[in-house]
């Protein structure tokens, strides 16, 4: 059992990497692609709106095979890992983009033109009234996002990522079809979303704290 566990620790680097790059990708273009998709402009808003739903559309194994079996084959060369990393971002990026944009939805629609009323460019309403107020409404789904995430990331295991399932996988069938790695990978995955749900709680707090303060 202790060789077993060992075995599947083995594979927690991947599996954090695949996480929090595909989350730190997606965290970062989902901004531009919110604000594009809550534009006025239709040759901003369609396309976006078009990425979303086909992005969500279409299960993330199939843009992991197409990204590695097909770009990864091409002029690009990329590892199993980069393509885990590149194709769940891609995922990632339409999903947090509809949490942003329904972060906007919940504040009130007259704060903008207040805070230019008051002489603040839009780019500074956005920044300094907008976004922390934003972020304060979308950190809980953006916390039960990351949770989902970290276990759709077993499907990096299909394009040769060495992550927790993976391992589990190998040890699996090496004993004869035996079910006892599958569990402890479960059980792994438990631990690894527990600290997830403690970040989004402490950084809850502060942000409330903080506007309060204000």
């Amino acid at each position: 059992m202790i060789d077993l566990l060992v075995s599947l620790l083995k594979g927690i680097p991947a599996t954090l990497m695949v996480t929090l790059g595909a989350f730190a990708i997606g965290a970062a273009a989902a901004v531009p692609l919110s604000l594009m998709r809550r534009s006025r402009s239709h040759l901003l808003r369609i396309p976006a709106r078009i990425y979303i739903d086909v992005v969500r559309g279409i299960p993330p194994i199939v843009w992991l095979f197409i990204i590695f079996f097909g770009l990864g084959n091409g002029v690009i060369v990329l590892s199993s890992l980069q393509a885990a990393i590149l194709g769940m971002g891609l995922v990632s990026t339409a999903y947090l983009a509809e949490i942003y944009r329904g972060g906007f939805l919940a504040l009130s629609s007259g704060q903008q033109e207040a805070s230019m009323a008051l002489g603040m460019t839009r780019i500074d309403a956005l920044r300094y009234v907008l976004a922390p107020q934003v972020l304060r409404v979308c950190l809980p789904p953006m916390a039960t996002f990351l949770v989902g995430l970290l276990k759709d990331t077993t499907v990096a295991s299909t394009i040769g990522v060495r992550d927790v399932m993976m391992y589990a996988s190998q040890q699996a069938q090496g004993g004869s079809g035996n079910f006892t790695p599958f569990i402890l990978a479960a059980l792994l995955y438990i631990l690894l979303s527990i600290p997830v749900a403690v970040m989004a709680r402490v950084m809850d707090e502060r942000l409330r704290a903080r506007g309060q303060a204000k």
